[in-house]
């Protein structure tokens, strides 16, 4: 799994990765460990869209940073502190599911391992190894740990590198409001945002979205509405930014853990393997292919249970857009 394509880009994810205890269905009280985190989830989508990844964050020196560290590996993902920390355990998160797939969290993370990933871990960081940059709000709500992801995220805008990110707001590890001023400090940084329905608040609101985008010089932000579809949002040059609407991919869902990262791993990884490389890139048939792309990923995705398990590959995306609308499949893949 994870094998790279040549000329694919390279996309480095900073932040949290734990293990989501996932229910198993017909069992009640009983739960099955599955490797997540939602920076740790982007960079194995990427893998297996055959991205060059890596991942930057703390995991414990215990059973389930090891199951972690492996998990990784098997992708092929380049892990950039790979000494496991003895200071903290593997962060966790308890997922509940609702009848219709729908999830919810519960952390235990007082700390975590997660939250030691050090501004020193950093140091070393080589950033002409890496064409995107990628982190969410998650790793702001502690210390050290948002000191070192929002040191990364601003050396990589320094260097001219891509910079992603994923409000991914989490009701259960923070308020809404300290989140905001949290994303507040970092957010001219960013050039590529994610946000869903009901993160709408962060930005003013829908109607908010293009003066948001004009005061903070950010180029693309994704609106996901999970099975209503998503909008994407350009801003080309003009003054107000330009947008169209991506339909969802109708499946049966099973568990919609990881859906958001999956969604936007496919997207990332669209946009790299069509060239992108600056902001200038992006044009809205780029992103509008991204978004086909990472709503088919999002998909297959919410298919099966589990976080990273359930990532799909390119072997399956490529199948399903080859089903969907596109005899080949290659105007997804900047192929041709």
């Amino acid at each position: 799994m994870g094998e790279r394509l040549e000329n694919s880009g390279s996309l480095l994810c900073s932040g949290e990765m734990l293990i989501d205890f996932t229910p198993v269905k017909g069992m009640a009280d009983t739960y099955t460990a599955n490797p997540g985190g939602a920076p740790a989830n982007v960079a194995v989508s990427a893998a297996r869209n055959g991205i060059k990844a890596g991942f930057l964050g703390k995991m414990g020196n215990d059973d389930f940073g090891r199951l972690l560290v492996n998990t990784l590996k098997k992708d092929n993902v380049e892990i950039l502190v790979p000494k496991l920390t003895d200071e903290a355990n593997t962060t966790l998160a308890f997922v509940t599911l609702s009848e219709d797939g729908d999830r919810s969290f519960t952390f235990v993370r007082k700390p975590g391992a997660d939250l030691l990933l050090n501004p020193d871990d950093t140091e070393k960081i080589d950033f002409s190894k890496w064409d995107m940059v990628h982190a969410g709000s998650v790793s702001q709500s502690g210390v050290p740990e948002k000191d070192a992801v929002l040191k990364v995220l601003k050396k990589a805008k320094e260097a001219g590198k891509l910079v992603s990110f994923d409000i991914n707001y989490r009701d259960k590890i923070w308020g809404r409001e300290e989140c905001a001023r949290e994303v507040e400090k970092l957010i001219d940084y960013v050039d590529l945002l994610k946000i869903s329905d009901e993160e709408l608040s962060f930005v003013g609101g829908e109607e908010n979205i293009p003066k948001y985008m004009n005061e903070h010089g950010i180029t693309v932000i994704v609106l996901t509405r999970g099975g209503e579809g998503a909008t994407v949002f350009l801003k080309a040059g003009d003054p107000e930014p330009i947008k169209t609407d991506i339909s969802s991919v109708k499946v049966t869902v099973t568990d919609t853990t990881g859906a958001g990262d999956a969604y936007w791993g496919g997207f990332l990884s669209s946009l790299l393997r069509q060239g992108v490389r600056k902001t200038s890139d992006i044009t809205m048939e780029k992103a509008e292919l991204a978004g086909h792309y990472g709503a088919v990923s999002g998909a297959l995705c919410v298919a099966k249970p589990g976080g990273i398990p359930a990532l799909p590959s390119i072997g399956e995306i490529e199948e399903m857009l080859k089903e969907r609308d596109c005899s080949d499949g290659s105007r997804f893949f900047g192929k041709n």
